[in-house]
């Protein structure tokens, strides 16, 4: 009984559901970012249409790499938190976040899940 009355505490759920808010707006961030470097890779992959990389200018191949690094680093930390998200969206003592009213002040409820992001390079 004292293990319930502690986990449907008023404390502990706002707690737990401001953790699912945080973690969906980084992810919503990150998901952004990731945006941002697609529409970079694209205006850079028109620039150069039709000639392999090798006839890139060398300034231009080593900023895609970086790029492409930087993406990676994002995509991988997105990862990580998605799968973070959707194991503790999962666990029984998180479903309250599946029903009922939603806080004071909260417009749109949380998503159930994301799925992995990969830009696919």
């Amino acid at each position: 009984a004292r293990a319930v009355e502690e986990q449907l505490d008023a404390r502990t759920l706002i707690k737990r559901y401001e953790w699912f808010k945080n973690a969906s707006a980084q992810l919503d961030k990150k998901k952004a970012d990731m945006v941002v470097y697609e529409k970079r890779f694209a205006l850079l992959k028109e620039a150069y249409a039709g000639k392999p990389r090798a006839e890139w200018a060398r300034e231009d191949r080593e900023q895609f790499n970086l790029w492409s690094t930087e993406v990676a680093g994002i995509e991988a930390s997105y990862n990580t938190l998605a799968a973070e998200y959707n194991a503790a969206m999962a666990k029984i003592n998180y479903r309250w976040t599946n029903y009922g009213a939603m806080p004071d002040g909260s417009t749109n409820p949380l998503p159930k899940e994301f799925k992995p992001y990969s830009l696919g390079l």
